[in-house]
């Protein structure tokens, strides 16, 4: 087999993008349109997401879901933050933040200050064990009670994240969501879900993105069009505390560098990919795909 005929299964970032993405990107390059998301498509994009998620939300685009989560982080950010994850996620990581090391038979964890930790100005994380993936609702519980708001020398509990799918490949269940956001709910803290692969858990499960989100109980997400055949297409979704979202978000995304000028082409990308259904078509068959590698 020739090297160009190899398939890379190193990451789905491998990947190129669908040829309707790219044809969307070529009838976009062409004429002007107002910048910095003022374009009528970007207007008109910011109206599909309400239609899909079934609720008037606050979209902003960028270009990568590093951005999206920490973005997502520093909109809930306050001074001694502690957000509860998944200690393998994908924000604890591989955003800058993690570094593990083997010596003599031991493995060493060193953790830096990344992407969530440098925009939120200092927020840090507290991982959570899991089985494939996932935080258990107890656990969490268990986790946030340890951090008392009073106690100014640990830090106070800022967030709660989880990824859907996870970075092991599984999907949350409706009711397991159901418990992390009752948890959430419990302490007052809002609950942000990383939703890099959101159309291949979607998919999964057979629900609408509203059964999935806000009618759980997330407040924001990250939602990912990149690995599932964009070029280079994320969204920052606020479902609760729009009006603040509307009026603080564009801020934090321009103070840290992620605001495009041309946003059209990042909107271009989105409109086609929920046309006729193409996400959930490609996000169908990527599922297929893995089911057919785990069976072999």
């Amino acid at each position: 087999m020739k090297r160009s005929e190899q398939i890379n299964f190193a990451s789905d970032n491998f990947a190129g993008a669908h040829s309707a993405i790219t044809e969307a990107l070529r009838l976009n390059a062409e004429g002007r349109a107002t910048a910095y998301g003022k374009s009528e498509i970007d207007l008109k994009i910011e109206g599909i997401f309400n239609q899909v998620f079934k609720k008037e939300v606050a979209v902003f685009f960028v270009a990568t879901g590093t951005a999206a989560n920490a973005l997502s982080m520093a909109f809930f950010n306050k001074p001694g933050g502690v957000i509860f994850a998944h200690e393998h996620c994908h924000m604890v990581e591989d955003e800058c933040g993690n570094f593990i090391l083997f010596f003599k038979n031991y493995l060493l964890k060193i953790l830096f200050l990344g992407a969530v930790e440098h925009i939120t100005g200092g927020a840090r994380f507290c991982g959570i064990p899991g089985r494939y993936g996932k935080i258990d609702s107890e656990d969490l519980d268990t986790a946030i009670q340890r951090y008392k708001p009073e106690f100014v020398h640990s830090g106070r509990p800022m967030a709660v994240s989880i990824t859907q799918s996870t970075e092991s490949g599984t999907v949350y269940s409706l009711e397991h969501i159901d418990a992390i956001a009752a948890v959430c709910q419990k302490h007052s803290l809002p609950l942000h879900m990383d939703g890099a692969r959101f159309a291949n858990a979607l998919t999964r499960l057979q629900c609408t993105p509203a059964e999935m989100t806000w009618k759980r109980g997330v407040d924001v997400c990250s939602f990912g069009a990149t690995k599932n055949g964009c070029w280079c297409a994320e969204a920052i979704v606020v479902f609760n505390d729009v009006a603040r979202a509307i009026t603080e978000m564009p801020f934090l995304r321009k103070r840290d560098a992620h605001l495009f000028s041309k946003t059209r082409f990042i909107a271009a990308q989105f409109d086609a990919y929920f046309h006729d259904g193409l996400w959930l078509q490609n996000a169908q068959n990527a599922n297929k795909m893995a089911e057919l590698l785990a069976r072999k």
